[in-house]
């Protein structure tokens, strides 16, 4: 660690300002082809656990979903510093780990799942319609907590990310490529994160 990413993790670790306990990463099929993406990856988890982190979440965005099998694999077999769950396309089992990760799960479609539980539910008569709330379509998402913060490298969009549960997280976008992402890159988003005044939509 240099000088300057010193300065940046003593000012992360001293000032007042609370760090984000749930962090969220958005990167693409593309970013996991380049070489040491993986390292990075698990590099990644480990600064956000280091500087206060209970929770981490990475969505990778793909163009096929064939490739989504072979991502899962890689990722699970990470040497990741916490449990890691992963969800692909079609797998819309709940994700409770320090670590999750949805391949091409999109938020659309983890939404959609979970308003057809709902209607099901209601429709077999195991719920009201006028329980249908905010906590019961959370309890049937796939990724239960709200980030946040949201760091997107490489471009300035979110794709189909975690769309009912990012809704007032921070977002922190870097054009900074997945492949040059670095330790000082991650404290850069902490301390943008700690200057910022969260308003939770108000």
């Amino acid at each position: 660690m240099g000088l300057y990413d010193r300065y940046l993790a003593l000012r992360v670790r001293t000032t007042d300002a609370a760090v984000p306990e749930h962090v969220a990463l958005v990167i693409t099929e593309r970013d996991l082809l380049e070489q040491g993406a993986y390292d990075t990856l698990r590099d990644f988890f480990a600064w956000a656990f280091e500087y206060g982190a209970t929770d981490v979440t990475v969505y990778v965005s793909v163009l096929d979903r064939a490739a989504a099998p072979t991502l899962a694999r890689e990722l699970e077999d990470l040497d990741a510093p916490r449990e890691v769950a992963v969800r692909q396309p079609d797998d819309v089992e709940r994700a409770d780990a320090p670590i999750t990760v949805g391949i091409g799960l999109g938020g659309r479609s983890e939404f959609t799942a979970a308003i057809r539980d709902l209607a099901t539910a209601v429709d077999d008569g195991d719920l009201d319609p006028d329980d249908v709330d905010e906590t019961a379509i959370e309890d049937r998402l796939v990724f239960p907590n709200d980030p946040d913060l949201v760091i997107k490298t490489g471009a300035e969009r979110l794709s189909d990310f975690m769309i009912w549960q990012s809704v007032y997280s921070e977002l922190y976008f870097t054009d900074v490529n997945w492949r040059d992402f670095r330790e000082r890159d991650y404290l850069r988003a902490i301390r943008e994160y700690q200057d910022r005044n969260r308003r939770f939509g108000e």
